[in-house]
């Protein structure tokens, strides 16, 4: 009787913890939507969105997020291209080519990397990375490059800690079935292991680019923060997060609601990443 009564408890207990995260969730959607959408409709939904202008002190004011929308694309995409491909890349080989002892320095080595403070990150980045930048390509080194390698390295360690454990979670049989036909252990691994764990490397991407485009502190650091639209890979940038949290501090009536609408606009534009990668994951199931 104990135990049907504490399965019954703990199954109210999960319950209700689903139940709380479904809560928070509508209440931060009502929120930001709430705050936003008056404003884009008195501004115009393409003025805002379009509009190339970031200039909340000027007579009359301008709240164009063109800028900051693009920032926060190429960011990403740079974020991406350096971050998805050694991250697989490295889980593959945590997974499936690591000997024993080395594996016990790495694991625990890409498990600190997750601890660590995104400012930490940013920091590193100002004091290595944009003197760096600023002797190779000149300017200030502050640029949609510096930002982009940063966020790559900080994706890391969610890519390659959920990668390995898909590419764990595939049957040995898949494996010993490929070495018996005649593969070799590289073929068997890339060619059957590899597509097999597909679900679950696609999910660390998706998890990996939702922290490249939450991302603030560390991008204010070494993106340049400049509102206009970019100019190159070694130009300043100024993100949608960047945008918000540099500017809510002294933000005021119009100014403030410009700025919840854009944390709206950010809201969409996650929610749409996020379903556009769900509609391939599921593809790639069939």
């Amino acid at each position: 009787m104990k135990a049907k009564y504490l399965e019954g408890f703990m199954k109210g207990v999960f319950l209700i913890s689903a139940i709380m995260s479904i809560i928070a969730i509508i209440i931060i959607c009502i929120f930001i939507f709430a705050g936003g959408i008056p404003f884009i409709q008195e501004y115009g939904l393409k003025n805002f969105l379009l509009g190339t202008e970031w200039k909340p002190s000027n007579t009359p004011a301008s709240f164009g997020i063109l800028p900051m929308i693009l920032g926060s694309l190429y960011v990403t995409l740079g974020a991406i291209i350096i971050g998805v491909p050694i991250g697989v890349l490295t889980a593959i080989y945590l997974a499936k080519f690591c000997n024993k002892k080395l594996y016990k320095v790495l694991k625990p080595g890409i498990n600190l990397m997750a601890g660590i403070p995104s400012i930490v990150y940013g920091f590193f980045a100002l004091v290595v990375i944009v003197p760096l930048m600023r002797d190779i390509f000149g300017g200030t080194g502050m640029s949609i490059l510096t930002a982009s390698i940063l966020l790559g390295v900080m994706i890391l360690p969610t890519i390659i800690s959920m990668s390995e454990a898909a590419l764990r979670a595939v049957p040995d049989s898949y494996y010993e079935g490929s070495i018996a036909l005649g593969a070799s252990h590289e073929k068997a691994i890339m060619s059957v292991v590899v597509p097999a764990a597909r679900s679950g490397i696609l999910s660390s991407i998706i998890l990996g680019i939702g922290r490249a485009i939450g991302e603030t502190m560390a991008v204010i650091l070494v993106a340049g923060n400049q509102a206009r639209i970019p100019q190159g890979l070694t130009k300043g940038v100024r993100t949608h997060t960047t945008n918000i949290v540099i500017e809510m501090a002294y933000a005021a009536d119009q100014h403030r609601e410009a700025l919840i609408a854009t944390a709206a606009v950010l809201f969409v534009f996650i929610l749409i990443i996020n379903g556009s990668f769900l509609i391939v994951k599921r593809r790639s199931r069939n």
